[in-house]
């Protein structure tokens, strides 16, 4: 990864360069190297040392919430109430990373779309996407017990489109299914996570107009 981030910080790229890690010495190299956020799907759970270095390093960070890790997370995928479960495990998380140090204003919440869920599971969640962020254009359709962190959301490609439209799709053939969740994200989304960055950006520029009154969309950033 450190050539990689060398590289975009050297480029004419104006945007801020994410490092996807759940090691904290792994987002310190990359910090000096250029990287200008953290986004850890562990939630900062699976290196003790995570939340106090992004505290250190004076990063913006993206918790995502998972159960376990990728090998053991598919197990873990019971829940008494999914949405309540998870924004209540998501909340500790953001609450770990401030007592770690880290300001609110530098924290954004992920639901973490796939990662220790279901597809009905996946699919509850984006129904409920308003008890994880508030955005500040869509307040009137917040929920009163909404996080109030930034939120993230990854939909695209993963496995759960397929079992929206009753096809086993392989990942490239998801775009269609990423685009109506990217859009339906939109009014609660502040980043939305896409592999076909040009497409999502349309899609998500008309959604927010129609949801938010065509302010600014929701970033896009590129899953590859």
């Amino acid at each position: 990864a450190a050539p990689v981030v060398q590289a975009l910080h050297a480029s004419p790229l104006r945007a801020p360069i994410s490092v996807d890690t759940s090691c904290a010495a792994v987002a310190a190299e990359l910090a000096a190297l250029g990287a200008r956020v953290v986004n850890d799907v562990s939630g900062g759970a699976m290196d003790r040392e995570m939340l106090p270095t992004v505290a250190r390093l004076g990063l913006p960070a993206v918790l995502m919430h998972m159960r376990g890790d990728p090998a053991t997370m598919a197990s873990l995928a019971r829940y008494d109430d999914v949405v309540a479960d998870v924004r209540g495990e998501l909340a500790g998380r953001l609450a770990a990373a401030q007592a770690a140090g880290v300001p609110k204003w530098d924290l954004i919440g992920d639901p973490g779309i796939g990662f220790a869920k279901t597809a009905p599971q996946s699919l509850a969640l984006l129904r409920s996407l308003h008890r994880f962020g508030l955005s500040s254009a869509s307040a009137a359709a917040a929920a009163s017990d909404a996080l109030d962190y930034p939120l993230l959301v990854g939909v695209s490609r993963k496995s759960f489109l397929g079992a929206a439209v009753g096809e086993e799709l392989p990942p490239q053939e998801r775009a269609w299914a990423t685009a109506a969740a990217c859009a339906a994200s939109v009014p609660h989304a502040d980043i939305l996570r896409v592999h076909d960055v040009s497409q999502m950006r349309h899609v998500a520029a008309v959604a927010d107009a129609i949801h938010r009154g065509g302010g600014a969309p929701p970033a896009s950033t590129d899953n590859r």
